[in-house]
């Protein structure tokens, strides 16, 4: 009831733990408080808290318009609810390296049990789009240093993310590239590693090759990896997975036909099957639980008070 019960440090230790065992860590992407229960009650491993998702309930690209404060409000309403940890996109950590080492003190405050900061230039782009631009390695190995300066947990998880795979190998990119500043952000302090837009599996695989820490697949729809399952990822090496706008687009790919259907006959009943039930939702929730303390408290008989 109200939240979870165990703290945001052993979270921190649970998704280190994962990290570190021979499962596939499976981390779907949170929309809101109530889907980051659904996830949990799914049986997931972790909540991914996406910088493209907060963007998009914010009616804004994803081009690094939200704010830090924004994403720490956001995550911290999300850790709160589940007792899963939940890893957050901290995009390029809002500015230079002092404010990304500000940015790991503040989403540590709001309970998240690992963050990523990216080496994009602001401002940033969805990495699967065509076009990014990345800082060079020294600005991107100090952005990594002085968020693992600023943590005050150790358990916090802090996971570098690269986008160079995505730049023309004429532009100083490509997978080799990749591999080579993923080993520098390593050695900088990081904890983990999100290859971003990788190609395919033997793409992975060479990232895997390249550095010793746990990495991360991003498996969003409509991007430039195709679509694997987690058992082909597992096999060469990932140790997570995220599908960071699936339940969004999913949710507004349905409101959307309701909406239709709406306009077209004036009624939701043939929508009615679909939709989450009034007694599900109240499950998510723990509606029980807060009737049965509110029951508990005493009510104070007032009728003989003097007026």
């Amino acid at each position: 009831m109200l939240g979870a019960t165990r703290s945001a440090h052993d979270k921190r230790l649970d998704l280190r733990a994962a990290l570190a065992g021979d499962g596939l860590v499976r981390a779907p992407g949170a929309f809101n408080p109530l889907s980051a229960r659904l996830i949990e009650d799914k049986g997931f491993e972790a909540v991914y808290i996406s910088g493209a998702v907060l963007s998009a309930d914010l009616g804004l690209p994803d081009i690094g318009l939200t704010t830090l404060t924004e994403v720490a409000q956001r995550a911290g309403q999300i850790a709160r609810v589940t007792e899963l940890p939940a890893l957050v996109d901290a995009d390029t950590g809002f500015g230079e390296p002092m404010n990304a080492a500000r940015t790991v003190q503040i989403l540590e405050d709001a309970g998240v049990a690992g963050l990523h900061i990216e080496d994009q230039v602001n401002p940033k782009r969805c990495g699967h789009l065509d076009g990014k631009e990345v800082v060079g390695l020294d600005d991107a190995v100090r952005r990594i240093r002085a968020a693992v300066s600023g943590r005050r947990d150790d358990a916090l998880l802090i996971m570098a993310r690269t986008d160079v795979r995505g730049i023309p190998d004429a532009q100083g990119g490509g997978l080799a590239a990749a591999a080579d500043r993923a080993r520098a952000l390593v050695d900088a302090g990081a904890d983990a590693i999100f290859p971003e837009a990788m190609a395919t599996l033997e793409e992975f695989a060479a990232i895997r090759a390249a550095v010793d820490v746990p990495i991360l697949a991003n498996m969003t729809e409509f991007g430039k990896s195709d679509l694997f399952t987690h058992e082909r990822l597992r096999d060469v090496g990932v140790d997570l997975v995220i599908h960071p706008v699936s339940l969004l687009r999913t949710a507004m790919g349905a409101a959307e036909r309701a909406l239709d259907t709406l306009v077209a006959t004036g009624t939701l009943e043939s929508e009615v099957p679909a939709m989450q039930t009034r007694a599900r939702l109240y499950e998510l929730v723990d509606y029980a639980a807060y009737a049965a303390f509110d029951d508990s408290i005493h009510t104070f008989d007032l009728s003989h008070n003097r007026s």
